[in-house]
């Protein structure tokens, strides 16, 4: 039996219509996030999801935005480049 392999979950940003947030958090739960960190006063949140569902996110009515989830790696305070 050949199982095909699970996509890889990313992380990502969205933003929300704040005045709805709760249940388009809901939705998105639905859709298959699975959420890491809530800023309902700012409409936005923070989670993971497989990398093919990203289109079901942004599918959801209330997401104004979906953005991947970047990382920064600052040099040492030792480094000579600041």
């Amino acid at each position: 039996m050949n199982e095909s392999p699970q996509p890889e979950a990313v992380g990502v940003i969205l933003a929300v219509d704040p005045d709805r947030f709760a249940e388009v958090v809901d939705a998105l739960r639905r859709a298959g996030l699975t959420v890491t960190g809530e800023q309902p006063m700012l409409g936005t949140l923070s989670g993971t999801v497989a990398g093919d569902r990203i289109p079901a996110l942004q599918a959801v009515d209330g997401v104004e935005s979906v953005d991947l989830e970047r990382i920064v790696q600052l040099p040492p305070p030792d480094s000579p480049i600041q």
